[in-house]
Order: C-alpha cells, then sequence, then structure tokens
C-alpha cells in the first residue's frame, strides 16, 4: 500500500468545495483512501488519526491545499492525484462559464454594487474577519463557517442587530431568502409563512411539509445553533421574527430550535406576545403552557407545526392529507420481531430529525441514548458502540471533524448501518435521507448496496430486520423524490412519510407486550 501527498502552496478553497471534492475523490477507483482539506492543525489532527501523516503534512500551513491519496501502488496514487486535479478545474470551469470571481469582499462589492448579502465559507480562523467586512459593507450575512467563538458571534451579531441587517449563523446550514435556497435547502413553492430556525434540517423538515400540506415559504432565515444559548441570547431569532412581523407577505411565523436557554425562552415568548401575527413554535422537548399563554401555538412534532402554520395561513383542513400512521403495518412488523429484538438504531444525517426520533422513543422507554443527548446520564460514552436504543447525528462535530458532512458523504454512516445490522438485539433501523441544493445527488441509491447485504444477512440468520427510511425532500427537488422512494421499496424498506412518522414508527414497532 503506497500513500503519496500534495501540497499545494498558498491556494484557498472553501469547506463546501472541499467536500464535495473530498467525497468524489474517494470514489475514484483504486483509491482506498483520499482527504482534501486545507493545512489547518485540525484537518492535519484528522488526517493523523486515520494513519496517514507525513512530515510534510506538519509542515503545510492554514493557506496551503493539502490532498492526501492511500493506493495500492504509486502508479494509481499518481492517477488519483490526476483526477483529483480534473475535479478541481471542471468546478474552476463551470464557474467560469457563470459568475465574475472576486478574491476579497471589497472588490465583490465593487463589482455586484446591487448585491445585499454574502454566503461566507470559510475557515473558521477567518469567518468572523469576513462576516465583519461583509456587514460594514451592509450586507446580510449567511455564516456557513463554524469555529467561530461565541465573542465573535456575540459582536458581529450586535454589529448586524444595530445595521438592521441579518446576521445567519455562525455554523448556519439552510436559508431560504427571496425563494432562493442557500447551502442545504430545499425547493418549495413561495407563499405566506417565515420560518425562523436554529436548525438547518429541522427548518428543512418544516419548509418541506409546508410544501406538501400546500402552502409556501416566503423566507427562511437560519440563526445558528448557538443563537439561543445563555451567552448569544437569541439576538438573531428575535430579529428574524421581527423582520417577519415587518414583512408584508408573511402572514404567519414559524420558529424552530431545541429548547432555548431559560432567559431567551422569556425574550421569545415577550416577543410572541407584542407580535400581531400568529406565531407557531416547534422547540423540541419544550413547554407547551409558556407557549400558549404567550399567546403561541405550540407544536410537539415537526408535521404538526407545519399543519398548524397552513391551517393559520388560510388553507382548507379538509383538503390536507395529514398521513396518519399506518396502524395495520405496525401490528406486522411487530409480529416479525423477536423477542431479543427490542432497541431501535436510528442513523442521522440531520440532527434535528434525530432529535425528533429521540424525544419520540423517550415517550415510551427510559433507555434511550445519544450522541447528542442533551442529559449526560445518556450521552454516549463511545460514540462507536451502541446500547439499548441509541440515535446517533451523524452530522455532529464528533464526526464530521475533517470530513465532509453526511449528507454529501455517507461513507461513514454506512459503516456503522452494516455494524448495526449484525446485532441480534437490534429490531428496526431507522435512517433519514436529505434530497435538494448541497446534498449528494443519490442519498438512497449510494446506501442500496449496504442495505441489501444487511437484509441478507438477517436473513441468513432466521430474523427479520426492519429497516426504515425517510426520505427529506419535495416533488420539486432533485433528485425525483418519487424514485428515490421507489428505491426503498424495490429492497424492502418501510418508507416513513414524514419525520414526526419516521420517529414515532420505530417507536411502535418495538413497543413489546402491546
Amino acid at each position: 500500500m503506497t500513500t503519496k501527498v500534495l501540497i499545494k502552496k498558498n491556494t484557498y478553497f472553501d469547506s463546501v468545495s472541499l467536500m464535495s471534492i473530498s467525497t468524489r475523490a474517494n470514489q475514484i477507483e483504486g483509491v482506498q483512501q483520499a482527504m482534501v482539506g486545507m493545512g489547518t492543525e485540525m484537518n492535519k489532527e484528522v488526517i493523523r488519526n486515520v494513519g496517514l501523516g507525513t512530515p510534510e503534512l506538519d509542515e503545510a500551513q492554514i493557506g496551503d491545499l493539502m490532498i492526501v491519496v492511500k493506493a495500492e501502488t504509486e502508479e494509481l496514487c499518481k492517477e488519483a492525484f490526476e483526477r483529483i486535479e480534473d475535479l478541481f478545474n471542471k468546478k474552476d470551469t463551470a464557474k467560469e462559464k457563470t459568475e465574475m470571481k472576486y478574491a476579497t469582499i471589497d472588490s465583490a462589492v465593487k463589482g455586484i454594487p446591487e448585491a445585499n448579502l454574502a454566503v461566507i465559507s470559510v475557515n473558521g480562523t477567518f469567518a468572523a474577519r469576513e462576516a465583519r467586512k461583509a456587514l460594514e459593507n451592509n450586507l446580510h450575512v449567511m455564516l456557513f463557517s463554524d469555529n467561530v467563538s461565541v465573542e465573535d458571534e456575540i459582536a458581529l451579531k450586535q454589529l448586524a442587530h444595530d445595521k438592521g441587517l441579518l446576521m445567519m449563523g455562525p455554523d448556519c446550514g439552510t436559508a431560504i431568502i427571496g425563494n432562493v435556497g442557500l447551502c442545504f435547502a430545499n425547493k418549495v413553492r413561495k407563499g405566506e409563512i417565515g420560518i425562523v430556525a436554529a436548525s438547518g434540517t429541522g427548518s428543512q423538515e418544516i419548509s418541506v411539509r409546508i410544501h406538501e400540506f400546500g402552502g409556501g415559504i416566503t423566507q427562511l432565515i437560519g440563526t445558528g445553533g448557538r443563537d439561543l444559548s445563555e451567552e448569544v441570547g437569541g439576538i438573531m431569532m428575535l430579529d428574524g421574527m421581527r423582520a417577519l412581523a415587518e414583512d408584508e407577505e408573511t402572514k404567519v411565523i414559524v420558529l424552530v430550535s431545541k429548547p432555548p436557554a431559560k432567559s431567551v425562552e422569556e425574550k421569545i415568548l415577550a416577543e410572541i406576545k407584542n407580535c400581531t401575527k400568529p406565531v407557531v413554535v416547534y422547540f423540541i422537548g419544550g413547554d407547551e403552557e409558556a407557549v400558549a399563554q404567550a399567546g403561541g401555538h405550540f407544536a410537539k412534532r415537526s408535521k404538526e407545526a407545519a399543519l398548524k402554520a397552513v391551517l393559520l395561513a388560510g388553507a382548507d383542513e379538509s383538503k390536507i392529507n395529514k398521513r396518519a400512521l399506518n396502524l395495520p403495518l405496525i401490528d406486522e412488523v411487530r409480529a416479525k420481531l423477536t423477542p431479543e429484538q427490542k432497541y431501535i438504531r436510528g442513523l442521522f444525517c440531520g440532527g434535528t430529525l434525530c432529535d425528533e426520533a429521540m424525544y419520540a422513543a423517550m415517550e415510551k422507554f427510559d433507555n434511550v441514548y445519544s450522541n447528542i443527548h442533551q442529559d449526560p446520564n445518556f450521552k454516549l460514552k463511545n460514540n462507536n458502540s451502541s446500547q439499548a436504543h441509541t440515535f446517533i447525528d451523524f452530522g455532529d462535530d464528533d464526526f464530521t471533524n475533517g470530513k465532509p458532512h453526511p449528507m454529501i458523504d455517507p461513507s461513514s454512516r454506512i459503516e456503522r448501518f452494516l455494524q448495526e445490522a449484525k446485532d441480534p438485539s437490534v429490531g428496526v433501523i431507522v435512517m433519514d435521507f436529505i434530497l435538494g441544493y448541497g446534498s449528494h445527488k443519490d442519498p438512497v441509491g449510494v446506501m442500496l448496496p449496504a442495505i441489501k447485504e444487511a437484509k441478507q444477512l438477517a436473513a441468513k440468520e432466521g430474523r427479520h430486520l426492519e429497516i426504515l427510511g425517510y426520505v427529506l425532500g419535495t416533488d420539486m427537488d432533485e433528485p425525483n423524490i418519487e424514485e428515490q422512494v421507489e428505491k426503498l421499496l424495490s429492497v424492502g424498506v418501510t418508507h416513513a412519510s414524514s419525520s414526526t412518522n419516521a420517529g414515532l414508527l420505530a417507536r411502535e414497532f418495538v413497543v413489546k407486550g402491546v
């Protein structure tokens, strides 16, 4: 086995581009492993941890591009470098046909004076600096980058607040502004419902369900995951609510998040009291009574939040297919599982989708564990080893440090899926498949070989393995949602029609003695 390293001095690419290229590099024939990234200490540490570290990499600077390839022979490594170079060249050629290139925020502002928003995806070391430049140039900001300090986040959001601008992020993965999806987003129709969300996939799920129920979106404003923390104080969510309250096209507002810090929740509830528009609140595990007292509309689950929003916007409830749970299916699956098959294993790309399924399980079981559990007593001690009912968010930092997000590269989840499928105590494995801009081009298709292998293994051992899949997407997304669902069904996977139904079905499949 041969490992070769190529360092390109002073060659910067943003993290979104590198995630995509790294994924495709690992698909090159003959390559056992490939890693493409900037020369940050974090990326170098990841490379060392997988046994590919070299003195050359140690010398790489933060502005240098690192390409590492492991293959059977030196010749295969050389061929892989050529193919990776082609990937970069093709990307550059495609860009040149559609857009101008600017080296700095200042030059971009001069070159595109009508622009009013900047999407920033640079290394976290430089992200706050670039975001500040954009705000100082009176641009709204969507900051995709993570590894930005809380102090910088507060300063940026306060500056944006003072200037009347949106400061979405850091670590903001989803937004829809002016009917244009930014970073990870789904294609949904334009309508009368605005969303402010501290959750990327949670906001995607709400927007998709609203679309399915016949409604549409005015704006989807992301805040970044820390916005509702005690330190940040909900600056962006409050500003986002006020912006939508003043927007003539927005008739209903939906808030999406995990439970905020208590002091932040009080601010949000006070804002709801003063809001002249109906506000639907979907805070996972949130307080229904507090929301009701503030005059808001509480939603326990994502589907309920979307349904309430479209009804408040004037939809005819009698014409909406609510996609109730298939009760005969629950009985059918329970009958197939042995008494030993009593556990759920949730393997998710979306953090909020993982949370929703986990909270559904927690309503029935007291042995639910996760890498993102808020209770330290139920947080996995080892993320690589499941216990009882386990729900994994593969998009969490523990899994994505130096690696592409699982919505782009599902290889980590595939490996874990095959591991879980061998466990005779597992009754159901539940997974999400996320469509839309920025995601893998065929998230179901890339998983099919592993699903077939798992099904065959279980059959040989004389047990039924229930695999439950949910495809997050719309009829306007690419790839086509119907084709993705059909692929799942073709290999014996049970399809859930929503994130809510996925969590409830998984739970009910393994409830014993009912």
